[in-house]
Protein backbone atom coordinates (compact mmCIF):
# COMPACT_ATOMS: atom_id res chain seq x y z
CA UNK A 1 0.00 0.00 0.00
CA UNK A 2 1.25 3.73 0.11
CA UNK A 3 2.02 3.22 4.34
CA UNK A 4 6.03 1.81 4.58
CA UNK A 5 6.55 -0.74 6.97
CA UNK A 6 7.91 1.02 10.50
CA UNK A 7 10.89 0.06 11.54
CA UNK A 8 11.46 0.09 15.58
CA UNK A 9 14.80 1.98 16.79
CA UNK A 10 16.88 0.29 18.81
CA UNK A 11 16.55 1.68 22.87
CA UNK A 12 19.32 3.81 24.30
CA UNK A 13 19.85 6.25 26.99
CA UNK A 14 18.48 8.85 26.47
CA UNK A 15 21.23 10.40 28.46
CA UNK A 16 24.01 9.26 26.78
CA UNK A 17 23.04 10.84 23.58
CA UNK A 18 22.26 14.07 24.37
CA UNK A 19 25.38 14.98 26.51
CA UNK A 20 27.46 14.28 23.39
CA UNK A 21 25.98 16.39 21.50
CA UNK A 22 26.27 19.03 24.05
CA UNK A 23 29.75 18.15 24.75
CA UNK A 24 31.37 20.90 21.62
CA UNK A 25 28.69 24.23 23.00
CA UNK A 26 29.85 23.11 26.48
CA UNK A 27 33.42 23.19 25.13
CA UNK A 28 32.79 26.31 23.41
CA UNK A 29 31.46 28.16 26.40
CA UNK A 30 34.18 27.12 28.62
CA UNK A 31 37.09 28.62 26.23
CA UNK A 32 34.78 31.88 25.60
CA UNK A 33 34.95 32.12 29.39
CA UNK A 34 38.91 31.67 29.77
CA UNK A 35 40.14 33.74 26.59
CA UNK A 36 37.49 36.69 26.45
CA UNK A 37 35.24 36.97 29.35
CA UNK A 38 37.58 36.22 32.98
CA UNK A 39 40.62 39.12 30.93
CA UNK A 40 37.72 41.36 30.78
CA UNK A 41 36.48 41.02 34.39
CA UNK A 42 40.29 41.07 35.30
CA UNK A 43 40.60 44.65 34.17
CA UNK A 44 37.48 46.02 35.13
CA UNK A 45 38.26 45.27 38.94
CA UNK A 46 41.61 46.71 38.10
CA UNK A 47 40.40 49.96 36.17
CA UNK A 48 37.82 49.67 39.46
CA UNK A 49 40.68 49.73 42.11
CA UNK A 50 42.58 52.23 40.12
CA UNK A 51 39.76 54.54 40.32
CA UNK A 52 38.98 54.42 43.69
CA UNK A 53 42.78 55.31 44.88
CA UNK A 54 43.15 58.37 42.74
CA UNK A 55 44.47 61.22 45.05
CA UNK A 56 44.62 64.98 44.83
CA UNK A 57 48.20 65.61 42.87
CA UNK A 58 47.90 62.37 40.82
CA UNK A 59 48.75 62.67 36.85
CA UNK A 60 46.16 60.76 34.96
CA UNK A 61 45.35 60.34 31.60
CA UNK A 62 41.47 61.09 31.00
CA UNK A 63 39.46 59.56 27.78
CA UNK A 64 40.57 61.82 24.68
CA UNK A 65 44.24 61.18 25.54
CA UNK A 66 43.62 64.83 27.72
CA UNK A 67 47.20 64.35 30.47
CA UNK A 68 46.15 66.32 33.64
CA UNK A 69 46.75 66.73 37.54
CA UNK A 70 44.00 66.47 40.04
CA UNK A 71 42.95 69.35 41.54
CA UNK A 72 39.26 68.43 43.14
CA UNK A 73 37.95 64.92 43.55
CA UNK A 74 34.41 64.66 44.29
CA UNK A 75 31.95 61.33 44.43
CA UNK A 76 31.63 61.08 40.61
CA UNK A 77 33.81 64.05 39.10
CA UNK A 78 37.43 64.91 38.97
CA UNK A 79 38.75 68.19 38.39
CA UNK A 80 42.16 67.98 36.48
CA UNK A 81 44.43 70.78 35.48
CA UNK A 82 45.58 70.58 32.11
CA UNK A 83 47.42 74.03 32.25
CA UNK A 84 47.93 76.54 34.17
CA UNK A 85 44.64 78.80 35.28
CA UNK A 86 42.97 75.52 33.14
CA UNK A 87 40.81 73.13 34.34
CA UNK A 88 38.20 70.88 33.19
CA UNK A 89 35.70 67.97 35.10
CA UNK A 90 36.23 64.42 34.36
CA UNK A 91 33.94 61.59 35.62
CA UNK A 92 35.74 59.35 37.47
CA UNK A 93 35.27 56.50 35.03
CA UNK A 94 36.83 58.37 32.07
CA UNK A 95 40.38 58.18 33.81
CA UNK A 96 42.23 55.43 32.06
CA UNK A 97 45.91 55.40 33.19
CA UNK A 98 47.76 56.83 36.11
CA UNK A 99 50.70 58.27 35.60
CA UNK A 100 54.35 57.99 37.25
CA UNK A 101 54.65 61.15 39.13
CA UNK A 102 56.80 63.99 36.79
CA UNK A 103 55.34 62.30 33.82
CA UNK A 104 53.75 65.54 32.86
CA UNK A 105 57.30 67.95 33.18
CA UNK A 106 59.17 65.29 31.37
CA UNK A 107 56.82 66.08 28.49
CA UNK A 108 56.70 69.93 28.24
Amino acid sequence: MLINEAWAQSVSSPFGADIWSMLPIILMFVVLYFLMIRPQMKRAKEHKTMIDALQKGDEVVAAGGVLGRISKISENYITLQIASNVEIQVQRPAVQVLLPKGSIKSIE
